[in-house]
């Protein structure tokens, strides 16, 4: 140990590192950052985990959660401030330290979803941070609708930001990429909008095919410039072809977040661009778009990074349950895929892992019924839930 006292030692853990597990292991906290790990008894009397698990705090990069914390039903607004703070605590008790919060940077005529809303909410994480009312590290990703009418303008308004860490180039126009199948997203919009009719539907679609066909070739560069001239990484969206793909790897994208399919993930992740794929997809055992499942890509090599996309909890769920879906993948190597890798993706290369001067974002995971509950919740060292 070093000679000056930890200021918090955890002990008697399964520590999981990124590349093994230490069965009955102890990890030194000291300002801030781990100090020391090691197996066995711990040089000092510390917090005894009866032997659950000790692994880093998860870093999400894409959930679009607090959308539903500003907007908890259809027109009805909440404070921005106190939806991101309880959006905050539903963050940190799923065991996510540090969030990429994806915002719409796009509006979209007759919808009645949060758009236009992204610089309101922008402002509100920066209050709050302000304010020491955060228990989680808390970055922006811009969610860029290529093809319509304001998104440039509006994503230009915030990529100068500091806190803004990637964005994602979208484009959920009917009959490609996420949405192959009208049908299904028919299906989406009538749940989620609680029935709208064809007629309205047919209407929404024409218009969106027409928005395509004026703007998404024209907004897709401007997009890609703007990123490059503030350096800020990039993620393709719902890579379906070898096209998309080809189209990926000349924008040097980072990310490429839920490929549709077998092949265009292969040689996503074949090219070097880390695969994100989503939680709730694992979780449930397949895509609600009918698209390819997590697991299949986790089984085939070339599933990089697991998001909670919709619901928060599903990201520890997914990474526990991960290796018994795809026996190629042991415990560490599924844990990276919700801390190391992601966090390095981003730049953020000082967290993500249990290593000797990383941030000390920790989690004591408590599995049981195989389903895992967040005991104790650590950012730099402080407890926070």
């Amino acid at each position: 140990m070093t000679a000056k006292p930890s200021d918090l030692v955890l002990t008697n853990a399964r520590v999981v590192l990124a590349d093994r597990v230490i069965e009955g292991g102890w990890v030194a906290i000291a300002d801030g950052a781990i100090a020391e790990f090691g197996e066995g008894r711990s040089p000092e009397r510390g917090e005894d985990f009866a032997g659950d698990l000790l692994i880093p705090g998860l870093v999400e990069l894409h959930t679009d959660h607090i959308e539903a914390h500003f907007m908890p039903r259809p027109k009805v607004y909440w404070d921005p401030v106190a939806a991101v703070v309880s959006y905050d605590g539903q963050l940190a008790t799923s065991g996510i330290t540090t969030a990429l919060d994806s915002l719409r940077v796009w509006r979209e005529e007759g919808m009645e979803e949060v758009d236009g809303q992204a610089g309101i909410l922008a402002e509100a994480i920066a209050m709050a941070r302000e304010a020491d009312l955060l228990r989680c590290d808390h970055f922006l990703h811009l969610r860029c609708e290529v093809p319509t009418l304001t998104v440039v303008e509006e994503a230009r308004e915030l990529i100068g930001r500091p806190d803004v860490r990637l964005a994602s180039l979208m484009d959920h126009t009917p009959g490609q990429r996420q949405f192959r199948d009208e049908q299904k997203l028919r299906d989406y919009y009538r749940s989620k909008k609680g029935g709208m009719t064809d007629a309205e539907l047919d209407a929404l679609f024409e218009n969106r095919l027409k928005c395509q066909a004026a703007y998404a070739t024209r907004n897709y560069r401007e997009l890609v410039d703007l990123a490059r001239s503030h350096a800020t990484p990039l993620a393709s969206h719902d890579d379906t072809t070898m096209e998309h793909v080809a189209q990926a790897i000349t924008d040097q994208v980072a990310i490429a977040e839920f490929p549709t399919t077998v092949e265009a993930a292969e040689a996503l992740h074949a090219a070097g661009i880390r695969v994100l794929m989503g939680a709730p997809n694992l979780v449930r055992g397949s895509s609600h778009a009918g698209n390819v499942a997590t697991a299949e890509l986790a089984q085939a090599g070339c599933l990089d990074i697991l998001s909670s996309d919709y619901v928060p909890s599903s990201m520890l769920m997914a990474a526990l349950v991960l290796p018994t879906r795809a026996p190629n993948i042991d415990l560490p190597a599924a844990i990276r895929a919700v801390t190391k890798t992601p966090a390095e993706a981003v730049g953020l290369t000082d967290r993500g892992e249990i290593a000797p001067g990383k941030r000390a974002d920790l989690l004591r995971v408590h599995v049981a019924v195989n389903v895992p509950a967040v005991r104790s919740v650590w950012r730099s060292g402080q407890r926070v839930a």
